[in-house]
């Protein structure tokens, strides 16, 4: 097998200066993220209309409206919250919001620069771990752009993209720690204050994100990158305070606004899904990755194990930061597993696996292709895997674009279709009487109003009773709701309680076809003075 020792390359070019400097390879990156992103974007515009294919993404829009518009930080305009976990990426939305721009144009521009940002630093990590593998570069980045799940976090409206890319670029600047870079304490602090800050836009854009920067802290120390204990310790310092200067005024504020340093999305999300955890942990793991299969990585995977053996063997404890992908990516699960064990829209939450495990993915291929060569049949099996997981590329994309498409129409039958309703008709329902809501999102962009959030991301007041029907029917009664906007899934009771009345039902057949119990419905509420069904009921 061919050697892959970087350490054997004369005048190994570091790899701050790969990052920074612009190629050829960077431009075509660039219009095939583009081209990936609008693809998705008219599969769904073909099958009903541009959108997005979560509701979250309506919320994020919501803020950021505000915050462009108005400069509030305020789900619901003139009431200050703190229920956003991704405010770097709410920040960047409001920008659109600003300049009077589409909040579909700008969210998909910025999901292109975020794929396209993945695929550049992933081309660049790989030329680090395989540099003698020809075109390893400009393949990973092309795989890492290819992949059907960042495609359409890319398109999704939401943080998932850019959190991926933020994630590869602290790796990468903890790398560049093993270059033959200054040792003057001065010089390890200002590099550590820059991967703090990167590391701090991470963590406001997903609050995991702290478990990054914190393993590569450790992973840089314990690999004694840096002969010289002062350098070590100033670019520790270098780091933290570069990463306090980024996070502390949000979580200031967040403390200001509800006495917790996370926002309250973070505690509502662990809170509906606790039932979730009371399943076995090898349960628990499976479901986690499960979503992850259907897709190209799945027929990558015996070239990203024999990429990752192929890195081990030549690799002295100064090179064990190539290792921080794979531990960061099991972290990211396991942190998931235990407590927010939701395998739901396609692995959301798992897709920032993908990128540090593809890294390795194509260079290991060429290497196991490389090791066929020794006999017929190797050479038959190892090419005929390649070949495999070549092809999967484009038809794992067209079958991505389909769901995407689905999950917009869903979105905008259900969600969307019925804010509007909303916002149309408010001879039935007055802007001024107090709705409960499970989704939130379009509803607050489409029809703002004083809501209660039955998810209990901007009332955190629902939080402690957010899986107790009994209970949840008690605060609508008792804050004066009027009307209850829910999936029959999220009911706090049953359609044939008295206390609710149907008024609305999309009554579009989407949602049932991918498998739900039902529409999008809109009830009035009747409450006589116990919180009981009025007698007329």
């Amino acid at each position: 097998m061919m050697s892959v020792s970087p350490a054997s390359l004369p005048d190994r070019e570091t790899l701050t200066a790969r990052l920074i400097k612009p190629r050829l390879a960077d431009g075509l990156l660039l219009l095939l993220a583009g081209a990936m992103v609008l693809g998705f974007v008219l599969i769904a515009t073909i099958m009903d209309e541009a959108g997005f294919p979560l509701d979250d993404s309506w919320i994020h829009q919501t803020y950021a409206r505000n915050l462009g518009t108005a400069g509030e930080w305020a789900f619901i305009p003139g009431d200050s919250s703190a229920a956003s976990t991704a405010p770097f990426y709410t920040a960047l939305l409001a920008i659109g919001h600003w300049i009077g721009l589409s909040p579909f144009v700008w969210a998909h521009f910025l999901g292109v620069l975020a794929l396209f940002g993945a695929g550049a630093i992933g081309m660049r990590l790989a030329e680090r771990l395989f540099p003698r593998v020809p075109w390893v570069g400009p393949v990973t980045g092309g795989l890492l752009i290819g992949s059907w799940h960042l495609i359409w976090a890319a398109a999704s409206g939401m943080e998932t993209m850019l959190f991926m890319t933020l994630s590869l670029a602290v790796i990468a600047l903890s790398w560049r720690e093993m270059d033959p870079v200054s040792q003057a304490p001065g010089a390890g602090f200002g590099r550590g204050m820059v991967l703090g800050a990167v590391g701090g836009l991470l963590f406001l854009t997903r609050p995991e994100g702290i478990g990054l920067v914190g393993l590569a802290g450790l992973v840089v120390l314990a690999s004694r990158v840096h002969p010289r204990p002062r350098t070590a310790l100033f670019w520790a310092v270098g780091v933290s305070l570069g990463w306090l200067v980024i996070v502390t005024p949000y979580v200031i504020y967040n403390y200001a606004q509800v006495e917790r340093l996370l926002p309250t999305t973070a505690s509502a999300k662990v809170a509906e899904y606790e039932p979730l955890r009371d399943r076995s942990l090898p349960v628990r793991y499976l479901r986690m990755v499960f979503p992850l299969i259907p897709g190209p990585q799945f027929l990558w995977l015996p070239g990203g194990i024999w990429g990752v053996l192929a890195v081990a063997r030549r690799t002295s404890h100064r090179e064990w930061l190539y290792f921080l992908p794979l531990v960061w990516a099991f972290a990211h699960l396991t942190l998931f597993v235990f407590r927010l064990p939701a395998p739901y829209q396609h692995g959301r939450y798992m897709m920032p696996l993908l990128p540090p495990l593809l890294i390795y993915a194509a260079g290991g291929m060429y290497l196991l292709v490389d090791a066929g060569k020794t006999t017929a049949f190797k050479r038959v099996i190892t090419r005929t895997v390649a070949i495999s997981a070549v092809l999967s590329v484009p038809a794992f994309w067209w079958l991505g674009g389909q769901a995407y498409g689905r999950d917009v129409r869903i979105i905008n039958t259900e969600m969307v279709k019925t804010a509007k309703w909303i916002r149309d008709h408010p001879e039935i329902i007055p802007s001024d009487e107090l709705l409960a809501v499970h989704d939130i999102g379009a509803l607050g962009y489409y029809a703002p109003r004083e809501i209660l959030d039955l998810a209990g991301l901007v009332s955190p007041e629902v939080i402690p009773i957010i899986t107790d029907d009994q209970a949840l029917m008690d605060l609508m009664c008792e804050r004066g709701a009027k009307w209850l906007m829910v999936l029959p899934e999220q009911q706090p009771a049953r359609d044939d309680d008295p206390r609710l009345e149907l008024v609305y039902s999309t009554n579009e057949p989407y949602i049932k076809e991918a498998g739900a119990e039902g529409n999008m419905r809109v009830f009035r509420l009747h409450f006589d003075e116990s919180c009981d069904a009025p007698p007329d009921r």
